[in-house]
């Protein structure tokens, strides 16, 4: 109880400030710049970068309150950087499509296809697309040949108070958005789409951030529909359709020996279809100072999911890397309410924690999974904890 009622005053009071940054302000006049004055040609042929970067500056450096509109057409973009600190607030109005280069190799050698670095109050909002035109990178690697590791579609690093409203990515080459070291960013009402077997496509990545909210999203893609790094804190998601893809998950971790960790989340109203995991927290089995704790999973719904609920520990992909096989991470404080649905497979609950620091506090409660209308199975290796009210598969705890 003590931690659905800490989770909800940091959601309000996180959403009390998004509200007060998107109020408008009536006391300083609006000026939009539309980037078809500036040159940019909405035919999906002609280079816009340069067009989108002259708009760019000219809002940065403006003292009003500044729109940037992009309007319908398809807007061909390489490699982009809108950088701050900028004058004032800043929306980017999208109604068009922008567009990446069908050649992979003109972005996929960059960490990002649109990044904005060091901005604060800046609004991306609109109906629009970006279409990362990832097939063929993805076909690349999937054959196993020598590709790029491909951009992520949109990105925020170093950035305060953000707000995505409304967006679509479509088929991005790797992540289709990441939020790095942001503090106070709402991403609402986004579509992410992606083939089921397109790799590293993750829906939406969030690492070394705190005070970050998705809402109200969908989300198909053939990684995690949201990943959640290390060096996370005050993390909440609600109303999220999840699937295909592999779930929603707290991981890797693990990796460096001196890490951040994550904590204060909440993942609530959720419904996951068809995927890999339903919520999982992932740690490589190495050593390090990282921890897990603080974990509301409420509200759950999984429909033919393979592994509905699971901690893996023991994370070391062909036995390498991985000297003494034992994770450090510490895993702690993590509740499980209210969570039904039929699993893909026999295991529907399954806690495979780390032998030198075993999971603690893990609760169960409410739990109703199913498996072909047959009693599930749970799995407890290494880990503490208790359950409470109907739980099904019987618990392990």
């Amino acid at each position: 109880m003590a931690m659905l009622i800490k989770s909800r005053l940091l959601f309000f009071s996180f959403i009390s400030t998004i509200l007060l940054m998107c109020l408008p302000n009536v006391a300083r006049a609006v000026v939009t710049y539309n980037v078809l004055s500036f040159g940019a040609k909405g035919d999906g042929v002609r280079d816009s970068t340069g067009t989108f970067l002259k708009a760019w500056a000219s809002a940065c450096s403006s003292t009003q309150l500044v729109t940037i509109y992009v309007p319908k057409g398809r807007y061909l973009l390489k490699n982009v950087e809108f950088r701050g600190p900028c004058k004032s607030k800043i929306k980017v109005q999208i109604d068009g499509t922008l567009v990446a280069p069908l050649d992979y190799n003109a972005v996929g050698k960059s960490r990002s296809w649109i990044l904005f670095i060091k901005v604060n109050r800046v609004s991306v909002v609109g109906g629009g697309t970006l279409d990362g035109q990832g097939t063929n990178l993805w076909s690349c690697k999937n054959s196993g040949k020598n590709c790029p590791n491909g951009a992520t579609s949109l990105g925020f690093y170093n950035s305060n108070n953000i707000v995505v409203n409304g967006l679509t990515s479509l088929n991005s080459q790797k992540f289709h958005i990441s939020i790095y070291a942001c503090r106070n960013a709402m991403l609402q009402g986004t579509k992410i789409m992606a083939a089921g077997n397109s790799p590293n496509t993750d829906g939406i990545h969030v690492q070394l951030s705190t005070s970050v909210s998705i809402l109200n999203s969908v989300i198909s893609t053939g990684d995690d529909c949201i990943s959640i790094g290390p060096g996370n804190s005050n993390l909440w998601i609600e109303n999220v359709a999840c699937g295909p893809g592999h779930g929603i998950s707290i991981g890797s971790l693990g990796w460096d020996l001196q890490e951040p960790g994550v904590q204060n989340v909440t993942v609530k109203t959720v419904t996951f279809k068809g995927t890999q995991n339903g919520v999982r927290i992932k740690t490589w089995a190495r050593a390090s100072n990282g921890f897990v704790k603080s974990v509301l999973f409420q509200q759950l719904v999984m429909v033919n999911v393979q592994n509905p609920i699971i901690i893996d520990q023991n994370y070391c992909p062909n036995n390498k890397n991985c000297p003494g096989q034992v994770s450090g991470i510490k895993i702690s404080d993590i509740m499980y309410q209210d969570i039904h649905g039929t699993s893909a497979t026999a295991v529907a609950v399954n806690f495979d924690c780390s032998k030198k620091y075993p999971c603690s506090n893990i609760k169960l409660v409410d739990v109703n999974l199913s498996y072909k209308d047959q009693t599930a199975q749970a799995s407890c290796s290494n880990v503490g904890g208790t359950s409470s009210g109907v739980v099904k598969p019987s618990s392990c705890l």
